[in-house]
């Protein structure tokens, strides 16, 4: 196999697989005699040898034996290999990409890294390192992924790569532990989608993995910093238009006529509006929504496997430290939607649970509070999947701390001093506006409603100072439903907002954050749209009361399958808002619900 060649240190390295008579115990010896060298001042059969490891595009037959031979002998000659005298060698050797190689090369090159990382700790975290940058391939790769000559080399590339992890992970204990951060600082966040893509799919092959359990909660984590990266991306006040004229049950029904003609079997085709938007705010939404997608159809199949629960811990410590701080995250909340829709009665309870949690606590900031109310309000009116006694539950704890906080202050209308109390109130009046007429059929929870009336009537006069919309809605519904006593003081105009909302959101505009507002992403809807109460969905008491026949109810029905846009305000709904969609052209004030499916 050459040995004579490296015996005669320099004579032509390049030629050592010329000559079958030598065994691989004298290739491997010959080539610790080209290591020693280095240190005796003698370093050509080196020099060689590390111009060896740079062989790497269109190589021919020779040259690909040559490489092969050449990196099974220094496997076997890895205890010669010093970090300081051959670092050119080594850097050689941690540069090479898969990608570029045939899979015989591929498998002598692991075997080089993993015998590597197995022999001195010091070479642990560029071996792994260098496992890692073959997450993702070079760009040229790029176009061809969606091939099957390109799918078939990410087969051969990427089985390689996380054999390779788990055969290190069983030499090296630690390894997991120093693969974790490697892998969540090298996250190609601005690369391109299916560079993003690939290296997620990775994380995620990664977290139902043998090592698993070792990387689990670093792998979700991170990924959800990286949604939460793009999400904020994804600015609200550059794209955003306000249009204070409108009511926000008002809005979504609206819009719906807007997006009627991009459903599924158009593929979503995107109005031309859209188009007109930067380039660069498209592509990071996109790339967002085939993220949230893949981690969609991951937490499927941790369903399907039974570990659903093991990856929902990561994830609702993910939402608590980062989601619940970020200032009016606007889609990547929808990954803790969607893990509570496939196990409704364990997450969807424990998510729901730890937010009213919070937000009685006084041991969070107020933001923290007031967001936390907020997503308790929205998830308990847009989650199909809860249940009204449950959903009944969560309220009371609203309504009883309510109460307490009546007690115990007085005065007047304050919107900043009790900034608390105003979510808390608003929280109630907007789930109700959702499941008015199921928590009234929820028994026991019927008579305590009639708690909220004092809690409105209270001197700090929520109803002067939550969302006008919102507390109109509220009314209409509550005096349909004979809820309060005298309906006289619960007259308020369907307008946006007001002076005193706007004062108790304080500048983060928290009066307005509903953040499982319809998702406008649309990969992500899909998964979504099955387990979402579209305010289309919602039939009032006071349909009855007014006497809405069938037929006029039929006549404004609304396809469900595009009632997505958002009903939060203008200025502060979702990215799709403006530029994906264009300005309502007529559409009646207002709509009523569907008849179906069955109301809530």
């Amino acid at each position: 196999m050459g040995a004579e060649e490296l015996a005669s240190y320099g004579a032509g390295f390049h030629e050592m697989d010329n000559d079958d008579n030598f065994s691989d115990s004298e290739v491997v010896y010959h080539v610790k005699d080209a290591l020693n060298s280095v240190s005796l001042g003698d370093s050509d059969s080196y020099d060689q040898l590390v111009g060896v490891m740079h062989h790497n595009e269109r190589l021919a037959p020779e040259e690909v034996a040559l490489l092969v031979t050449s990196l099974k002998a220094l496997s076997g000659a890895v205890s010669y290999i010093d970090v300081i005298l051959h670092d050119s060698l080594l850097t050689s050797i941690f540069r090479m990409n898969m990608w570029n190689y045939r899979p015989d090369v591929m498998d002598a090159l692991l075997e080089l890294i993993i015998s590597l990382a197995a022999s001195n700790g010091k070479h642990v975290n560029s071996c792994l390192e260098m496992l890692v940058s073959n997450f993702t391939p070079p760009y040229s790769f790029v176009d061809t992924l969606t091939q099957p000559r390109g799918l078939a080399k990410k087969e051969q590339v990427l089985s390689r790569v996380h054999s390779a992890l788990k055969h290190i992970a069983d030499l090296v204990p630690l390894a997991p532990s120093i693969l974790s951060p490697i892998v969540s600082q090298r996250m190609p966040i601005y690369a391109k989608e299916p560079l993003a893509v690939i290296y997620v799919e990775n994380m995620l092959k990664l977290e139902s993995s043998a090592i698993g359990e070792f990387v689990r909660s670093t792998m979700l984590m991170a990924l959800m910093d990286m949604l939460i990266e793009l999400d904020v991306e994804i600015g609200w006040d550059d794209i955003l238009r306000d249009d204070s004229s409108k009511g926000i049950f008002q809005m979504e029904l609206e819009n719906v006529d807007e997006i009627a003609d991009y459903d599924e079997e158009d593929d979503y085709e995107l109005p031309r509006e859209l188009s007109r938007k930067s380039l660069g705010g498209n592509l990071i939404a996109e790339k967002l929504d085939s993220l949230m997608a893949l981690t969609f159809e991951h937490l499927e199949s941790c369903k399907a496997n039974g570990r659903l629960n093991e990856v929902f811990e990561p994830l609702l410590d993910s939402f608590r430290i980062t989601v619940l701080t970020t200032y009016k995250s606007k889609f990547a909340q929808f990954v803790m939607f969607y893990v509570c829709a496939l196990d409704p009665e364990n997450c969807g309870v424990r998510f729901a649970t730890m937010l009213a949690d919070i937000f009685v606590s006084k041991d969070y900031p107020l933001p923290f509070r007031m967001s936390a109310v907020a997503y308790l309000a929205s998830f308990l009116s847009r989650a199909n999947f809860l249940s009204s006694p449950f959903v009944a539950i969560m309220l009371k704890r609203l309504v009883d701390w309510c109460l307490e906080y009546c007690k115990t202050e007085g005065g007047e209308i304050n919107p900043v001093s009790h900034r608390l109390f105003y979510s808390a109130c608003q929280a109630i009046m907007y789930v109700l506006c959702f499941r008015m007429k199921s928590m009234m059929d929820v028994a026991w929870f019927k008579s305590h409603l009639l708690f909220i009336e004092p809690i409105l009537k209270h001197p700090l006069s929520p109803l002067k100072v939550c969302l006008p919309s919102i507390v109109d809605e509220f009314c209409q519904q509550a005096e349909a439903a004979n809820l309060f006593s005298s309906s006289e003081e619960f007259a308020f105009s369907d307008s946006l907002e007001s002076e005193h909302s706007k004062a108790f959101g304080g500048m983060e505009r928290l009066d307005m954050f509903f953040p499982f507002d319809p998702c406008l992403l649309r990969k992500s809807d899909r998964f979504i749209r099955p387990y979402f109460v579209y305010w289309s969905m919602v039939r009032p008491p006071c349909d009855e009361a007014e006497g809405i026949s069938d037929e006029d109810i039929g006549e404004q029905e609304i396809d469900l399958d595009v009632s997505k846009m958002s009903i939060t305000p203008r200025k502060y709904s979702a990215y799709w808002i403006q530029d994906g969609f264009e300005e309502p052209r007529g559409m009646p004030a207002r709509i009523r619900p569907s008849t179906s499916p069955e109301s809530l």
